[in-house]
């Protein structure tokens, strides 16, 4: 039987950059945040993922790009 446990997840963020665009809710300029997770097992690192994220800034949600 095995069995896995996950103890930590972190996220960093890597960088913030300025993205083409408007938010359809607000009007907003928007901005693209690249983030590395790791998840952690009793503090050894198992996995490392890049995350690209697009948010407002005005309003603040997070936005889904649909290409």
């Amino acid at each position: 039987m095995c069995l896995v446990f996950v103890c930590d997840e972190e996220e960093r963020v890597v960088g913030r950059y300025a993205a083409p665009g408007n938010c359809p809710y607000c009007g907003g300029a928007v901005q693209t945040i690249d983030v590395e997770s790791s998840w952690r097992f009793c503090f050894l690192p198992l996995s490392f993922n890049m995350k690209r994220r697009f948010l407002c800034t005005i309003c603040g949600r997070k936005l889904v790009s649909n290409y």
